[in-house]
């Protein structure tokens, strides 16, 4: 068990992440003391970013301009430990090391598979069944770091939007969170990640993946839509698009039971599916 209290800096954009880890860092003996976050990026959803009115109170608020701003924001934190969950930079190693007891992430995703942005939508393009995560060490790669501990939660039929998968996903990683800290107390370096096995969670492209083929099981147009949805707009391609009816239509959700209303059922390779939610392109 940790017996000292750590100054800890947590650096994040996210508001629910924040809002539910401060409090936890808090009820583990810690003293969270800031957060540093980034310039809001344009394809970000407005309502999940931290903010003034948003962030948690007792805590300083850092807006960094650039991955090299972090360093010196951090330095003005005198952590004791830096926790980042939910950033979108991979930050040089000086910032890594401003706090005495390292810099650990929370990656969503079963390091060293899925290595990236967008790991959740890896993970429903290849059918894993499963959302990992891991809490790991960081180094000045992405996501290459020591790994202190990983969890994962089932893949169900209705996990379309991150503010279903998220609350979940958060509760199996503060499960594993004292044990984390125990064994950064340590000073563990953590498990080395083992290279042949890494995949990478890059950014989805204009590929076949882009286009709806309803000879696909049902299951797979699924998870292909919810997938794209889970890329949270970092790309320039509409997608999935699908031709139906003489229509050209980007596909945002569906369903692979009838929900009522006005779904729109579509015969797929082996099953229907619901289209609940389309867009015109």
């Amino acid at each position: 068990m940790v017996t000292e209290t750590w100054r800890i800096a947590i650096v994040s954009m996210v508001q629910p992440i924040v809002e539910r880890l401060v409090p936890v860092l808090r009820e583990l003996g810690h003293e969270p003391v800031g957060l540093v976050s980034a310039r809001v990026e344009r394809n970000q959803p407005a309502d999940l970013l931290i903010g003034n009115e948003t962030v948690p109170p007792g805590l300083d608020l850092l807006f960094a301009a650039d991955k090299w701003r972090v360093e010196p924001l951090l330095r003005a934190l005198e952590p004791d430990l830096m926790v980042c969950w939910g950033f979108p930079w991979k930050l040089p190693q000086t910032a890594l090391d401003v706090a005495r007891l390292g810099s650990i992430n929370l990656h969503p995703g079963l390091l060293p598979r899925h290595r990236g942005p967008v790991p959740l939508a890896w993970a429903l393009r290849e059918g894993d069944g499963r959302f990992g995560l891991t809490w790991h060490r960081m180094d000045a790669e992405l996501d290459t770091g020591g790994i202190l501990a990983q969890g994962s939660i089932p893949i169900e039929d209705d996990d379309c939007e991150i503010t279903e998968i998220g609350p979940k996903l958060g509760a199996e990683a503060f499960r594993l969170l004292p044990a984390v800290l125990e064994r950064v107390a340590a000073g563990d370096p953590g498990e080395p990640q083992d290279e042949a096995l890494a995949t990478w969670a890059g950014h989805f492209e204009d590929d076949d993946y882009a286009r709806v083929d309803w000879s696909w099981p049902a299951r797979r147009i699924h998870d292909q839509v919810r997938a794209w949805h889970l890329t949270f707009g970092m790309t320039p391609v509409v997608a999935p698009v699908a031709e139906l009816g003489g229509e050209r239509l980007r596909l945002v959700r569906t369903s692979l039971r009838d929900p009522g209303g006005a779904a729109r059922r579509v015969d797929c390779g082996d099953a229907p599916l619901w289209i609940v939610t389309s867009e015109a392109v």
